[in-house]
């Protein structure tokens, strides 16, 4: 996977392509679909929710550009997979999950595969997690309608926030968006589908 999948398709940062490496995709999705746990497409885990494709989790982690000392925010826990993969690059990942069911069962997965570096937390994942901010780095597995406000406030200066953005529920653009000192730096890596980003700023 991470050969064909993610290195032939422009993947470069080794420690990106280590994490996955490092993560058993097989232990984040259903018990019938492990079969399909390596194939490069995104995979249903109940609640209308899905794990990414490993490419974007792959594409999503090197455009956050973390480092060992880095504190990351994850919007959208999932399985808890994508937050596994940043584990294994950061300091400590928090990660917001607005489905308590699924929150329960990433934050029982996690321990029990010994990922002792992430904190789930069950919240409104368009507001962020203002608490713990700044992060060097906010990472969200949604799509907004448009940037939002509250979670470009959390990023450190010259932190990056990863979102897809845009108002077609079916195809939007993945933006890296950076804090500098003038303002907010935007560039696109492409299009991408995700399911909507649900919360008090999300619309």
């Amino acid at each position: 996977m991470v050969e064909r999948q993610l290195r032939a398709r422009g993947i470069e940062d080794e420690r990106v392509l280590d994490a996955i490496l490092r993560v058993p995709r097989e232990e984040f999705v259903p018990e019938e679909l492990r079969g399909h746990a390596y194939e490069d497409r995104p995979l249903p885990i109940g609640e209308g929710q899905t794990i990414s494709q490993p490419y974007v989790v792959a594409l999503m982690a090197e455009a956050a550009q973390l480092g060992p000392d880095d504190v990351v925010l994850e919007v959208g826990t999932g399985s808890g997979y994508g937050a596994a993969v940043l584990s294994c690059i950061a300091r400590w990942v928090w990660t917001l999950e607005r489905i308590p069911q699924l929150a329960e069962a990433a934050r029982r997965r996690l321990e029990h595969l010994g990922f002792r570096n992430v904190s789930v937390v069950v919240g409104d994942g368009s507001v962020g997690l203002p608490d713990h901010a700044p992060y060097q780095a906010i990472v969200v597995t949604a799509a907004a309608p448009r940037i939002p406000g509250r979670l470009v406030d959390q990023l450190d200066l010259g932190g990056r926030l990863v979102i897809p953005v845009g108002p077609d529920p079916w195809a939007q653009d993945l933006l890296v968006v950076t804090r500098t000192s003038d303002g907010l730096e935007t560039r696109s890596l492409g299009p991408v589908a995700f399911v909507p980003l649900v919360g008090e700023d999300a619309f």
